[in-house]
């Protein structure tokens, strides 16, 4: 017996964007929840729609509660991140686009990361120590 690969539903994140997505999770915008109509400049949203897009092709299929485990495991947990207050979005209203705001970081200091640990310093009294402070961040 060959088994049957399902086709996907859609071909493209936008499509499964416009045709289902959107006309299915209707919300009343502003306040606690946020859309950007340039959904697509907000690298974060079309990382977490790409999931969900993707589970949502598999889980389909799957007879029974397929569906209703992409709700519980995939969409009940990715729509409030994705649509909150402090989400993708947080700039944007739904009519206008803000470019959203990059965090920075300091690289590390040279040899941070070698994992290499230290010989344990001698601690007066005879004692060996544990060489990396607890607490420094390393793992």
């Amino acid at each position: 017996m060959v088994a049957v690969v399902p086709q996907p539903e859609f071909d493209r994140l936008e499509d499964w964007l416009s045709e289902y997505f959107l006309p299915m999770f209707r919300r009343t915008l502003g306040g606690e929840l946020r859309w950007c109509r340039q959904w697509w400049r907000h690298g974060e949203a079309i990382s977490r729609l790409n999931a969900l897009w993707h589970s949502w092709e598999v889980l389909r299929t799957q007879p029974g509660t397929g569906i209703a485990t992409w709700y519980r495991d995939h969409l009940d947990h990715q729509l409030p991140l994705l649509l909150g207050a402090r989400g993708p979005f947080y700039q944007c209203s739904e009519d206008t686009h803000r470019e959203p705001h990059q965090a920075t970081a300091d690289p590390a200091p040279d040899g941070w990361w070698d994992l290499a640990e230290p010989e344990p310093a001698e601690e007066p009294g005879g004692h060996r120590g544990e060489g990396v402070a607890a607490g420094d961040g390393r793992a």
